[in-house]
């Protein structure tokens, strides 16, 4: 997954376009191994060792890394007086609807897809 996310990161897209490809990757691959949203989202892991959901814990911290760096780039194209700090603000927006979409999508038992509307809620996003 983070090699797939690192190539949309060094592609020559700009860096928003780069955010939306890289949310829309982890939702497809969401969409596509149901069971692995279960365990992204902790309700496969409910009587399993706490390493595993430190491990969780650790791709989305990974995920809100990758998605820092990009809106880095951004941001420090624009005027504001605090880049760092905006860029860390929007990954964090960013992995929580990343988990909100797959909270949704294990919750109902995968009926509501995660990428339900996504276009439409990327361009609201950004």
């Amino acid at each position: 997954m983070f090699s797939l996310l690192n190539q949309i990161a060094d592609g020559p897209h700009a860096p928003l376009d780069k955010v939306r490809r890289m949310v829309t990757v982890l939702l497809q691959f969401a969409e596509r191994n149901p069971g692995m949203a279960r365990v992204m989202v902790g309700d496969a892991l409910v009587f399993e060792n706490d390493r595993l959901h430190q491990r969780m814990n650790l791709f989305f911290d990974k995920v809100e890394a990758s998605l820092k760096q990009v809106l880095r780039d951004a941001a420090n194209t624009s005027p504001s007086a605090t880049p760092s700090l905006d860029a860390q603000v929007q990954a964090s927006l960013w992995v929580s609807f990343l988990v909100g979409r797959l909270q949704r999508f294990a919750r109902s038992a995968y009926k509501r897809s995660p990428l339900e509307h996504l276009d439409a809620t990327l361009a609201l996003l950004t």
